[in-house]
């Protein structure tokens, strides 16, 4: 069914296609004159800090500047370590980068997604599970990041294992081997990363799940969330969203279709 919302994302992206200036809803989109921007470093994907600066970088930080300098506000980046935090912290922020879910969306409006990431498994080497579909079994635990989008996902879908939560997902592996847990779940590049740091650790084939990372905007600020969902469909078709993943140099994320 086609929604009010998703007609007047259309409508703009029209709009843009002719070439036509689009109003900017500036007081709702960022009603304090500046645009607080959650970033997440829970997912290395989209943020993470400068090795030599500690400054933010990464897509999600470029795309917030984008967006500041097009409404013509300065940029305020509020930092979380967790998707879980940001997502429990509507009220702090204008924007934020999160992977979309039901359980969020009843706070959040999110735009299409910009990224798509794979959900994947992490088991020792030894581990007798040898696919995705062996995951789900009475005794595996299978830990995650606290309030993270494959938390939320396998909070639905888990019928038998059991799942341990970590405080960040970056902690999952360390925890894992800490504490000679079954699985590790989270996104792929992290995951492989995490394999190379530690010997005798080997992921899943395949995925289980495909992670939608998105623009978000509290609810209830309809044309800001409008005008958002046409700036995302702007920034995939230009080109910039790709830039920004091989200017960051990121791995294993691909640029979502238009929507």
């Amino acid at each position: 069914m086609i929604t009010a919302m998703s007609r007047l994302v259309t409508a703009l992206l029209a709009l843009l296609a002719c070439g036509v200036a689009l109003a900017q809803p500036v007081a709702e989109i960022a009603p304090s004159g500046k645009l607080r921007a959650a970033i997440n470093f829970g997912n290395p994907i989209l943020a993470s800090r400068d090795p030599a600066t500690g400054e933010p970088r990464g897509v999600s930080v470029d795309l917030a500047r984008a967006l500041a300098a097009r409404l013509g506000v300065p940029v305020e980046l509020v930092l979380y370590e967790s998707a879980g935090k940001v997502s429990s912290s509507v009220s702090q922020w204008d924007i934020a980068f999160l992977a979309v879910d039901p359980a969020r969306a009843t706070d959040i409006a999110f735009t299409a997604p910009y990224v798509v990431i794979e959900g994947a498994y992490l088991v020792p080497n030894e581990s007798p599970i040898k696919a995705n579909e062996d995951v789900d079994r009475a005794g595996t635990r299978i830990v995650v990041g606290a309030g993270s989008a494959y938390d939320l996902y396998l909070s639905r879908e888990i019928r038998n294992a059991t799942l341990v939560r970590a405080p960040t997902s970056p902690a999952v592996t360390d925890m894992m081997v800490a504490q000679k847990l079954d699985v590790a779940a989270g996104v792929r590049p992290a995951l492989e990363a995490d394999a190379r740091r530690h010997p005798g650790l080997r992921l899943l084939p395949g995925r289980f799940m495909a992670i939608h990372q998105a623009m978000g905007t509290p609810r209830g600020r309809d044309a800001g969330a409008a005008y958002l969902g046409a700036f995302i469909e702007e920034m995939k078709a230009s080109g910039f969203v790709a830039q920004a993943l091989a200017r960051n140099r990121v791995v294993g994320a691909a640029v979502a279709p238009l929507g």
